[in-house]
C-alpha cells in the first residue's frame, strides 16, 4: 500500500499523521511517499521520520519526492494522498494577507478559514489543486484524497464539484468539541459515555445535542455555567459561551477562528469588544513565526537526543485509512459534499461537516436533516463567501471575488464597497505571481 503526504515539509504534521500510520498493524507496512516543493523541509521530515520508524520496529519505507517535475512519481498508485500544504507560506502570503487590510481598517486573526483572508488563501491553493487532481486522475485515480488544508470548506467543495477525485475534508475540532466544553465548564464528570450530534459546516458546526451517558439533555446546565464562566477573568472562551446565549448552541471551533467568521466581534466603532471578548487580533501571524522558531529548536534538539516515542493523535486520516483498509467500522465528523439533502436547510453545493461512517467501502456520510434555523443562518453567511470563492477560481472573473469579499459578513460590515474593491485589487497585485490572471 502506498500513502503519499502532499506538503510533507510540514514536518510535524507530516510527523503527526505518519507517525499514526505506523502506530497501525494494518499501515505501517506502507510505502510512505513524502512530497514538497521544498528540499530543505523535506530533508527534515524525511530525516524525522526515518528515525521514527526506525523506532516503530523499522516496518514500511520512505520515500522522497522534490518539485513539480517529480510530484506525478509520488502520486503514481498511490492509495491514499494527505493533503497539508500552504501555498506561499507565511512569508510572503500571510503577511500580505493581513498586512494589506490593515491598511484600509479591517483586522482579522487568523484569516485562513473565512474573511479576505481565506478568500485569498483559496484563490491562492484552489489552482495547486486542480493540479494535483489532474494527475491522480492520470496515474492515481481510485485514491482518496484526505484534505487538511484551509480553508477546508472552500477547497473540500472545489475537489467533489469539479474533478472526479474521491474527497474527504478533515478537521482537528469536532473531536474535542464537546470535550473542551465539558472540561471549561467544570462538568468533567459528564464527559464518559457522552452521547453527542455535530454538524454544520467546517469550523462553524454546532453540537447540536450533547447528553450523558443515561441520555439526560446537558444543555440546561451548560447553559446555567455560562454567566460564571464569563465573570472569571482566567477565561476566554467568551465568544462560543456567546453563541450559546445567543443562538442557543455551541459550536466547534475556537473564539480566535469564530470571532471573525461574523459581523458582531471585531468592529472598529466598538474596540471595546476586542477585550470585552478577548479577542487575539492577528494572532496567525504571532503563532506563524512562533511554530517556526519552536520547530527550529526542535529539530535541532531531536538530532541531538533522538526522536521522542509517538503514540498516536486524535487525527482521522490514519484511522480512515485503516477502517478502509480492514473493513472495521469507524465514525468522523467529515467535509463533504451537501447531497442528498445532508443538512436539508442548506443548499447541495455547499461542503458541509457531518458524522460519517467509515468502512471497507470507503466513507458514507449521514443525513443530520435541518439544523435550527438560526444556526442554518449563520451557516449561510459563510456559505455564500465560500461558493462565490470557488466560483471565482473556476470562471476566473474578478467580479466574483469583489462579490465574495463584499458579502463576507467580517468585511461587509467594516468597509464600503468600493474600500472593498480597492482593497481586492492591492491583495492581488501584492500575491503577484501566486495567483492566476483574473478577468
Amino acid at each position: 500500500m502506498k500513502i503519499t503526504f502532499m506538503g510533507a515539509g510540514s514536518t510535524v504534521f507530516a510527523r503527526n499523521v505518519i507517525g499514526d500510520c505506523m502506530c497501525s498493524e494494518a499501515l505501517r507496512d506502507s510505502v510512505f511517499a513524502l512530497y514538497d516543493i521544498d528540499a530543505k523541509r523535506l530533508e527534515e521530515s524525511r530525516t524525522i521520520l526515518e528515525a521514527m520508524r526506525a523506532a516503530k520496529g523499522g516496518y514500511g519505507s520512505i520515500e522522497t519526492y522534490v518539485g513539480v517535475e517529480n510530484r506525478k512519481d509520488a502520486l503514481r498508485n498511490a492509495d491514499f494522498v494527505v493533503d497539508a500544504i500552504q501555498v506561499g507560506l507565511y512569508d510572503p502570503c500571510t503577511i500580505i494577507d493581513f498586512e494589506v487590510p490593515k491598511k484600509y481598517g479591517l483586522r482579522q486573526t487568523i484569516g485562513d478559514t473565512l474573511g479576505i483572508g481565506g478568500i485569498m488563501r483559496a484563490l491562492r491553493t484552489i489552482p495547486v489543486l486542480k493540479d494535483f487532481a489532474d494527475d491522480m486522475a492520470e496515474v492515481c485515480p481510485d485514491a482518496l484524497f484526505l484534505n487538511y488544508t484551509n480553508p477546508m470548506a472552500m477547497l473540500t467543495g472545489f475537489m467533489l464539484r469539479y474533478t472526479p477525485i474521491k474527497t474527504i475534508g478533515l478537521c482537528h475540532s469536532v473531536q474535542v468539541c464537546s470535550r473542551d466544553l465539558l472540561t471549561k465548564l467544570k462538568m468533567e464528570d459528564k464527559l464518559e459515555g457522552r452521547k453527542e450530534l455535530i454538524a454544520g459546516i467546517n469550523h462553524m458546526a454546532w453540537l447540536l445535542e450533547i447528553k450523558d451517558k443515561d441520555g439526560n439533555d446537558l444543555y440546561p446546565e451548560i447553559k446555567s455555567r455560562i454567566p460564571a464562566y464569563l465573570e472569571d477573568p482566567e477565561h476566554n472562551d467568551f465568544v462560543r459561551m456567546d453563541y450559546i446565549k445567543n443562538f442557543g448552541y455551541y459550536c466547534t471551533e475556537s473564539i480566535e477562528h469564530n470571532a471573525e467568521y461574523n459581523m458582531f466581534y471585531i468592529k472598529s466603532k466598538y474596540p471595546e469588544l476586542i477585550e470585552k471578548y478577548r479577542i487575539p487580533l492577528d494572532e496567525y501571524p504571532r503563532r506563524c513565526i512562533n511554530q517556526i522558531e519552536r520547530w527550529k529548536n526542535e529539530y535541532n534538539e531531536i538530532l541531538e537526543t533522538g526522536v521522542k516515542e509517538h503514540e498516536r493523535s486524535n487525527e482521522y486520516a490514519s484511522r480512515i485509512m485503516q477502517s478502509i483498509v480492514t473493513g472495521e467500522p469507524y465514525q468522523i465528523g467529515g467535509n463533504v459534499l451537501n447531497t442528498g439533502n445532508l443538512i436539508s436547510n442548506l443548499p447541495k453545493e455547499a461542503c458541509v461537516e457531518v458524522p460519517c461512517l467509515v468502512n471497507g467501502y470507503g466513507v458514507h456520510p449521514c443525513r443530520v436533516g435541518a439544523l435550527p434555523v438560526q444556526c442554518a443562518a449563520m451557516n449561510m453567511t459563510n456559505i455564500n463567501v465560500q461558493l462565490l470563492t470557488i466560483e471565482a477560481a473556476v470562471t476566473r472573473k474578478k467580479d466574483h471575488i469583489y462579490q465574495a469579499a463584499m458579502l463576507d459578513p467580517h468585511t461587509g460590515s467594516e468597509l464600503d464597497i468600493d474600500t472593498i474593491k480597492k482593497m481586492v485589487d492591492d491583495l492581488i497585485e501584492a500575491h503577484g505571481s501566486f495567483l492566476p490572471k483574473y478577468n
